[in-house]
């Protein structure tokens, strides 16, 4: 039908164009630029797909308490044990061998040199490949956790899944305590 109106159209004078012909001109541009726009969408589509694939949410492995204990046994240079509480929280108690990184500075702290990272923290940054544990207080945090240090390039990622509550229930109510 477009093309029927425009061929009506152009039997007119070409000197004088009618309001006809400039409201049937208009369609075809858009359909044109609907046309041109929709490579451009497919090729948005596409870079969409791939920033959403690396940003769903990402289910880790999850450890049980029996995973968990033996590395707070015989703590390792090339696993971390990261509890990702906050420091207030972190005065009830923590278990054995783990280290300090709270949530509310993780992603930030991925970024930082080695050397600010040690400097600000007090232990060594963990390298991308390093086996790295994450718990809290009742795993919610501790999956977040998980998901940015995947997110940061981190390959090696656990969650203590019971975190806190459980080693606490588990172990007596004994864990490491920090003195003022």
């Amino acid at each position: 039908m477009m093309l029927r109106t425009v061929f009506l159209n152009t039997t007119r004078c070409a000197a004088r164009p009618t309001l006809l012909a400039r409201q049937t001109a208009r369609p075809i541009y858009q359909v044109l630029a609907r046309y041109e726009s929709s490579k451009a969408n497919d090729a948005l589509k596409a870079a969409r797909k791939a920033k959403d694939k690396l940003q769903k949410d990402w289910q880790g492995p999850v450890l049980a308490y029996e995973q968990v204990k033996p590395k707070t046994l015989s703590p390792s240079a090339d696993a971390y044990l990261i509890d990702v509480r906050e420091p207030d929280e972190v005065m009830q108690g923590s278990i054995p061998s783990s280290v300090n990184l709270p949530l509310s500075v993780l992603a930030n702290s991925f970024h930082l040199t080695p050397q600010a990272f040690k400097a600000q923290h007090g232990f060594e940054k963990p390298g991308k490949k390093q086996e790295v544990v994450f718990y809290c207080r009742s795993g919610m945090r501790s999956a977040s956790a998980c998901d940015i240090a995947k997110r940061n390039g981190y390959e090696n990622i656990f969650n203590y899944e019971g975190s806190w509550l459980d080693w606490t229930s588990r172990e007596g109510g004994k864990g490491s305590t920090t003195s003022s």
